[in-house]
């Protein structure tokens, strides 16, 4: 009769435990990224998110060839700072500045034969200089800026970083993740800081969780950054003739969409040009 009372406790504390986990990420559920209205939990403490940003960013700038003083440098800083505008100026009014508390946003050009571009949290940009024969104009860049911000404001990183925490077990009932900052040197986290940015984690984990959930935020980052891109005064008809350069440079190249974390080119295509209607609400030349 002892043993089965531990049992009947251990069940107890259990099932207590795990509804003290399941009402903590309601509460954190609440959260919803601007524009799509589309709910996401959000479990890492802001400040502790952009702490590991600002480091990672910060090692990734001196260990690579930052071009600066070029046209085409101060181009990436002049058409991100349209776009910074009027994100700020978007969030401001409707509600969503506490998104933006403590950004620090940079954006550098590094020498890198990459077709590529990012966005840690926090609004620290990179953009390749591969990418640059693709985007072709500066609407063609802030294609790829508005894309990359958008990241930034609907906390993607911290989106997939708290499902890695609650993927690893590493929450507890009751908890909210506060040990970040201190630990965030420790491998296990920046492990989960580098998946949630995009790379890393278990084969499986990337194929059937990680992948397919970065396919919708990447196409969530689409759809908002063709609207900020609006909004900063650049065509979203751009965005089309962009992607419709980068399907045909990658034609037969592209690996098949179920294994890779970006949509297919004619899936993104097909999608923006259903979302160019309401993009062109927010357009002013």
């Amino acid at each position: 009769m002892g043993q089965l009372n531990t049992t009947n406790i251990s069940l107890h504390t259990m099932k207590r435990t795990f509804l003290g986990f399941v009402l903590l990420t309601v509460a954190f559920a609440c959260a919803k990224v601007p524009l799509t209205n589309r709910k996401q939990i959000l479990l890492v403490p802001n400040d502790q998110m952009l702490q590991l940003s600002a480091t990672e960013y910060k090692s990734f700038l001196d260990t690579s060839q930052v071009i600066n003083s070029t046209a085409d440098a101060q181009m990436v800083n002049r058409v991100g700072d349209r776009i910074r505008r009027a994100v700020e100026s978007y969030m401001n009014q409707n509600g969503y500045a506490q998104r933006l508390e403590g950004f620090n946003w940079e954006y550098h050009l590094v020498q890198d034969r990459q077709v590529n571009a990012w966005c840690m949290p926090g609004g620290k940009i990179v953009v390749y200089s591969g990418i640059l024969p693709y985007t072709q104009n500066e609407a063609g860049l802030a294609t790829v800026l508005g894309h990359e911000v958008s990241h930034a404001v609907a906390e993607h990183g911290n989106e997939r970083m708290s499902e890695g925490l609650v993927a690893n077990g590493l929450l507890q009932a009751g908890q909210v993740v506060t040990g970040i900052a201190t630990a965030n040197k420790t491998p296990q986290v920046q492990a989960l800081f580098q998946q949630a940015i995009g790379t890393g984690g278990p084969l499986a984990y990337q194929f059937f969780g990680a992948l397919p959930h970065s396919r919708r935020q990447e196409s969530e980052a689409d759809h908002l950054g063709l609207i900020f891109m609006a909004m900063a005064g650049y065509d979203p008809n751009e965005a089309i003739s962009f992607w419709s350069r980068m399907a045909k440079a990658s034609a037969g190249r592209a690996p098949a969409e179920f294994f890779s974390d970006h949509p297919s080119d004619e899936r993104r295509i097909a999608d923006l040009q259903k979302l160019l209607p309401d993009a062109m609400k927010y357009y002013k030349r």
